[in-house]
């Protein structure tokens, strides 16, 4: 045990340790805490617009030292579960180049120009009619239906934009399907691997990040501490309003050792 009592933090990273490319003030202090006391950091994201290996190399530019085992995405996790549950399907991907490599490495075969075998939907800053066209057709076939992630906008420096729900909810509209599964967080297969990843207890784990449905959601679920941080899309008036609770607030990272000392 550390002396804090904690021995990880699992971190978000959109809204948390940076808005789009700009470092949230205090946050490479935060991380540089938790370290200090010992406490092992797993960063966590939902989006799967860039690798693990770029996330990595993201928050290293930004002062914060992490290699491609510290990051965890919904990408590779979704990449994770369709080679385990569809290896021998070829995916229509309704994402971005990123995803679609993840998918790849994972040894997945995937198209972006025709029907597929199974729909992979995540947020695509070039979604178009014609990929709409594509996840009609690839689910008149009732094949399977999943998602990198629920959230419904992400938050950058220059405000929120369109995340993964835009797309999701547009396929619904047109197919009449519900997605099947959402691999992100706060779902059970992102927690599941995120824990695999770790040697800790889930009640010696701190939940730190800014979205109440997902992060503080996934931890309330795994029985962690939870830590809702106010550099992103949640605000106080949005929390007062939400069943959800964290066990701790805070406005940014760079008051984690407020947390730690009690």
């Amino acid at each position: 045990m550390t002396g804090t009592g904690f021995q990880a933090a699992i971190l978000d990273l959109d809204g948390t340790v940076y808005r789009g490319d700009r470092l949230v003030p205090g946050a490479d202090r935060g991380v540089r805490t938790l370290r200090e006391r010992g406490i092992e950091v797993l960063f966590l994201t939902n989006k799967a617009i860039a690798r693990r290996e770029d996330y990595s190399e993201k928050l290293a530019g930004l002062g914060i030292p992490a290699g491609r085992e510290d990051v965890v995405s919904s990408g590779w996790v979704t990449a994770r579960y369709v080679r385990e549950r569809y290896p021998d399907a070829r995916a229509l991907v309704v994402g971005e180049p990123p995803l679609v490599s993840e998918l790849e490495a994972a040894g997945i075969e995937t198209t972006t120009d025709e029907p597929g075998e199974l729909l992979v939907v995540s947020m695509d800053r070039e979604f178009t009619y014609r990929k709409l066209d594509l996840a009609l057709r690839t689910l008149e076939e009732g094949t399977p239906f999943l998602a990198t992630n629920p959230d419904r906008t992400c938050p950058t420096e220059d405000g929120a934009i369109p995340d993964a729900a835009g797309m999701i909810g547009a396929v619904e509209g047109v197919t009449g399907r519900t997605v099947d599964v959402l691999l992100g967080k706060p779902s059970e297969t992102m927690l599941e691997t995120v824990l695999a990843g770790l040697t800790a207890d889930p009640r010696e784990c701190l939940v730190i990040g800014d979205r109440l449905e997902t992060d503080i959601a996934m931890g309330e679920r795994a029985g962690m501490t939870t830590v809702l941080v106010l550099s992103g899309v949640t605000d106080r008036s949005t929390l007062a309003d939400s069943s959800v609770r964290p066990d701790h607030v805070i406005d940014s990272m760079a008051a984690i050792g407020d947390v730690l000392d009690g």
